[in-house]
């Protein structure tokens, strides 16, 4: 499990977990942003734009808030 900002470009993932302030939380799970979605990072760094479903988001690193994902397989990669 590693934070957001560290996938690599093009790689996938599923989300472990979303921490921070609630209704920020509650806001990302809205979005769709939530534990078991899959997501594709499209420009990683401090300022990620990551794809989930058919979005693209945009999101800046905060020491306070933090979203935790799980390097997909290749082979589960095919199914993404």
């Amino acid at each position: 499990m590693l934070p957001l900002e560290c996938l690599q470009c093009n790689e996938q993932a599923e989300i472990a977990d979303v921490v921070g302030d609630p209704s920020w939380v509650a806001r990302l799970a809205d979005l769709g942003v939530q534990s078991g979605a899959q997501l594709r990072m499209v420009a990683p760094g401090t300022t990620c734009l990551f794809e989930l479903g058919q979005c693209r988001l945009c999101l800046r690193t905060d020491p306070s808030n933090c979203i935790y994902v799980r390097p997909l397989s290749e082979s589960a990669r095919a199914s993404v």
